[in-house]
């Protein structure tokens, strides 16, 4: 019996093969398919359960939307005839004041630049139109 078990155990180990184990990562950013991009991305949006805080826009009907909608195109108008009235056809050279913003124009080498100051937060941005 001893002698047909190591003959048995011969016999058989010689017939297992064995493969070498490769590790591939599936996330791109390791190393993995860029195809699978798409899928992981969805994958973790689809088990995300953070939402902002400050986003009303899911808490809001249709006519609250619509009406602020109204609101944005009605004071955009009015802005903009506005803006005519006190600059006339175009931008020229020179410095105006709107409410708390304080803009300035003048023409330099890279173009027409407009610096736009909010005297109330002191924010500051420039806006460089080429030539």
């Amino acid at each position: 019996m001893k002698t047909f078990v190591t003959i048995f155990l011969l016999i058989s180990s010689s017939m297992l093969c064995a493969q070498q184990l490769v590790y591939k990562p599936v996330n791109p950013m390791f190393g993995g398919d860029t195809f699978n991009y798409q899928q992981l991305l969805a994958s973790a949006n689809a088990q995300n359960s953070f939402t902002d805080p400050n986003s009303s826009d899911r808490n809001r009907s249709g006519l609250d939307q619509f009406s602020e909608s109204l609101n944005r195109q009605i004071l955009s108008q009015l802005s903009r005839s506005f803006f005519d009235q006190q600059l006339g056809d175009g931008l020229s050279a020179g410095s105006y004041n709107f409410g708390t913003l304080a803009i300035e124009i003048f023409d330099s080498a890279e173009g027409l630049v407009i610096n736009i100051l909010d005297t109330s937060t002191g924010e500051e941005t420039q806006i460089i139109v080429p030539n």
